[in-house]
């Protein structure tokens, strides 16, 4: 999805939000009471605009999920408070803080984003606060109920074992692929250009220029020169560190020295300062490769290449030590599969790699190496690398022998969701939940109405 797309996404969401916002003072009712808890409709509403907003039909039946998961996120959340299970202030402020920072980067900035909400941010920070702080207890509280739990090698045979043949998973063709960066380095004197366009940009800012007319026109930053390099409000762990130092060092008003980041050079102006936040906007000039730096990248990563080939260098250590990569050099090159985020592993589907990396590794054999080329990264950086093939695993059905990491996952999740289940099934049966008859058609909802009669209002209070 483009930035502009997003950008339009987020603001459908908002007006859709807004519209729901204004209606609920008039139609709001009670969906559903779980214990001493009751549930809006005006909340399932807001979450059901927000669907739509994102290109989706309308469906009665995403309304029951949404109630659904009110019910269980309510649930857990009294649960919690039993429990005593704290979240403290501090967590409820990173967790809106964050989303935040992206609805306002989505948005094109604070100020849009609070004409589309209709309030300020701090204002809607203090009603979003009571929902964030009872998603956060309910996590925990579903953290605490799964905690400690594993599986052993014999509950993953079980597990495998009582899969019908006709139901097992086919895997396609699976690679592990590790990958050499570099990035060409510029010379004082080759930057000198970038640099001497950015003083020339603050000296007219300095002189009386709109700065913000001065963003719109000349900065390379896509993402903020259209809203005049304004970047909204954000923590220092929202920049840079050399963005960072520079933007809380100075005062509301003050304009920075150009300086230098892996972006290239920017000045800023700090517009605002709130608690650990801070205001900002910047004008950027991106520093681009010359022709001289991509030849002396080029005769590096042939030097590298040539060690790696001749065995005189392993893989992993050339990679950890001379990949410009962050992302993979500290895991010896090798690019990790990042569809699960809490068990990531190096073995990835061969229709989710990047188009280009398929194509160096096509006609390798596991063990060879492409050759160094040139290439452009997502975020429009050219440099050169060379890939290596480690595996390649051809399509089949699950097996033990060659899946039992993948086994051993699905196992763990079927644990899971079972300790899960027998958890809510036992708060279900002693917890009055009442369901608003609109919902009783809800094939989402049929187990949550099973015992909801056979308990008393009485029964929430205790």
């Amino acid at each position: 999805m483009s930035k502009h797309s997003c950008i339009l996404l987020v603001l459908a969401i908002l007006s859709a939000s807004k519209i729901v916002t204004a209606q609920s003072k008039v139609i709001d009712k009670v969906a559903a009471v779980v214990g001493s808890n009751i549930i809006l409709q005006s909340e399932i509403e807001m979450q059901y605009a927000q669907y739509l907003a994102q290109g989706n039909k309308a469906s009665s039946d995403f309304k029951c999920y949404i109630l659904q998961q009110q019910l269980t996120q309510k649930l857990l959340a009294q649960q919690a408070a039993i429990d005593s299970i704290e979240v403290g202030e501090g967590e409820v402020d990173d967790n809106i803080n964050s989303r935040l920072r992206y609805m306002s980067s989505q948005a094109g900035g604070q100020e849009r984003l609070e004409r589309f909400l209709n309030r300020s941010l701090l204002q809607y920070k203090e009603e979003m606060r009571p929902s964030i702080y009872e998603q956060l207890k309910a996590n925990k509280m579903q953290q605490n109920i799964v905690s400690g739990i594993d599986v052993t090698p014999l509950e993953v045979k079980r597990y495998f074992g009582s899969l019908e043949n006709d139901s097992l998973p086919y895997f396609n063709t699976e690679v592990e692929v590790g990958e050499l960066v570099v990035y060409p380095k510029l010379t004082r004197e080759e930057k000198q250009q970038f640099r001497d366009r950015a003083e020339d940009l603050r000296r007219q800012v300095a002189e009386g220029a709109d700065f913000a007319t001065i963003a719109r026109l000349y900065s390379q930053d896509p993402g903020s020169s259209p809203y005049g390099g304004d970047l909204g409000f954000n923590t220092r762990e929202g920049f840079v560190k050399e963005f960072s130092a520079v933007a809380f060092r100075l005062k509301p008003g003050e304009l920075s020295p150009v300086f230098e980041s892996e972006h290239g050079f920017h000045f800023l102006e700090v517009l605002e300062r709130r608690g650990e936040e801070v205001r900002t906007r910047h004008v950027l000039i991106q520093t681009k490769p010359t022709s001289a730096s991509l030849q002396r990248s080029k005769t590096h990563i042939d030097s590298i290449h040539s060690q790696v080939i001749s065995k005189k260098l392993d893989f992993y250590t050339a990679a950890t030590m001379y990949s410009d990569n962050k992302e993979t050099k500290y895991n010896g090159g090798m690019l990790l599969n990042m569809e699960n985020q809490q068990n990531r592993t190096t073995l990835i589907p061969t229709d989710k790699l990047d188009a280009s990396v398929f194509t160096a590794i096509d006609t390798l054999q596991p063990g060879q190496y492409s050759r160094p080329a040139q290439f452009t990264d997502q975020m429009g950086k050219t440099g050169y690398r060379f890939t290596y093939l480690k595996s390649r695993t051809p399509p089949h059905q699950a097996n033990l022998n060659q899946d039992y990491a993948k086994i051993k996952e699905a196992a763990l999740d079927d644990k899971i969701n079972r300790k899960l289940s027998e958890w809510f099934e036992g708060r279900r049966k002693v917890t009055y939940i009442n369901i608003n008859e609109e919902y009783h058609d809800c094939d989402d909802l049929k187990i949550w109405l099973k015992d909801a009669e056979k308990i008393e209002p009485v029964a929430a209070q205790e």
